[in-house]
């Protein structure tokens, strides 16, 4: 079995930034990846500006980047996660 898309949605807002995210469910849990998913949870300026990432990509576990600032990222489930990545959102909207 391959990873499974279970969810896939972008947003643009209208000063032109964009969020977006994604998410996979993998075939198995490993050591590295316990929760079994992958994931993609971006927010953009218009520009192309990265201000905010959440992901998991292989070999670095869970983390977030704010701007140039990367740190780990604790995923407790995708509810919480999702409820992060929209709070900092707000943070970076807000200025």
């Amino acid at each position: 079995m391959q990873a499974k898309l279970i969810y896939r949605e972008k947003y643009f807002y209208a000063d032109g930034a964009m969020r977006e995210m994604v998410l996979w469910q993998l075939p198995e849990k490993t050591a590295k990846n316990p929760h079994a998913l992958k994931y993609r949870l971006y927010y953009g300026l218009a520009d192309g500006t990265c201000i905010v990432r959440y992901d998991n990509e292989t070999g670095k576990s869970d983390h977030r980047h704010k701007k140039d600032q990367e740190e780990p990222y604790q995923f407790k489930d995708v509810e919480t996660l999702v409820a992060d990545f929209l709070k900092d959102i707000e943070k970076a909207r807000r200025g």
